[in-house]
């Protein structure tokens, strides 16, 4: 088995490095051929795992969060290589880790972790949807959730902050924003539909969470040909901060302000609002998103 293995060296914060030598690591005892690629920047880690996937490999392997999984999935649904015919796997070691918790991956377990993926590649692995944004001229593949309004801005604050490390900067970042936040006017197009909309966010998932864990469309599926277009109408901001919490958990379905609907395809439109693939930052509305069927198989 010969697997180009993806590092993202600041994973964790800084602890990535170290992931990738223990993931290589077991995959050199279990007789895999291994190239280990870890580049300091996203940009060149990308030119990098594509320029191994055109020399050609048995698997595309990231370590890291959702970003690395982002940069993954970009590599193979972009290329046309996810369609079944390279496999991505995930050795989940970053912060958020949502795709890999919506497959059910082990998470900060290496060893486990790569043991899952080769016991897959003997099973064949399983086939999953991938969302597809495009916005302006460009277009970027996601696994997990879009995101554009509050948590989108809420991103946006954590990233340019250095301090304090782990969930603790996005929840302090939450509420910082929460200070200034009001609500968004979109125009929202969903399957053919258009309305006005007023909202504090909205999302689009084919994964079920973001932030670590955060149950923005608890019943999403990853294999089911649909998204899941995530409302929540405006609410003033004590009532939204009772609210948002219980997307932690879930609890937020059936809550009067939260709608969500099974949707193909989705086109999102508002000012000042920037939109976050897989905590990925992708640009300022508008956007256009759809699902793609089948588009990636991964080893889990």
């Amino acid at each position: 088995m010969k697997i180009a293995l993806a590092v993202n060296p600041h994973a964790s914060f800084g602890r990535g490095r170290d992931a990738g030598r223990e993931a290589a690591e077991c995959f050199r005892a279990a007789g895999a051929d291994v190239r280990l690629l870890c580049e300091d920047s996203y940009e060149s880690l990308s030119r990098s795992v594509d320029k191994a996937l055109a020399d050609g490999v048995d698997a595309l392997v990231v370590v890291g969060g959702d970003g690395m999984v982002h940069l993954g999935v970009n590599a193979l649904a972009g290329s046309g290589r996810g369609f079944g015919e390279t496999p991505l796997g995930i050795i989940p070691s970053g912060t958020g880790n949502d795709v890999a918790r919506a497959l059910g991956l082990p998470r900060h377990d290496i060893p486990a972790a790569a043991a899952r993926i080769l016991a897959a590649q003997l099973s064949g692995g399983r086939v999953i949807d991938a969302g597809r944004v495009r916005s302006g001229c460009r277009t970027h593949w996601f696994a997990g959730v879009v995101s554009a309004g509050f948590d989108a801005a809420v991103n946006e604050r954590a990233n340019a902050w250095r301090h304090p490390r782990g969930m603790a900067r996005y929840n302090l970042a939450m509420l910082r924003e929460l200070v200034t936040f009001s609500a968004i006017e979109y125009t929202v197009t969903a399957d053919g539909q258009r309305w006005r909309q007023g909202a504090m966010l909205i999302s689009v998932a084919n994964g079920q969470s973001i932030g670590g864990g955060m149950k923005v469309a608890p019943e999403a599926m990853l294999d089911d040909g649909y998204l899941d277009l995530f409302i929540v109408r405006p609410l003033s901001r004590l009532r939204f901060l009772a609210v948002f919490p219980k997307v932690f958990s879930g609890r937020h379905v059936g809550h009067p302000a939260a709608e969500i609907r099974r949707v193909r395809k989705v086109e999102l439109e508002a000012d000042g609002v920037v939109a976050y693939a897989d905590g990925e930052r992708i640009g300022p509305l508008p956007v256009a998103i759809d699902v793609v069927p089948g588009a990636i198989r991964v080893l889990a």
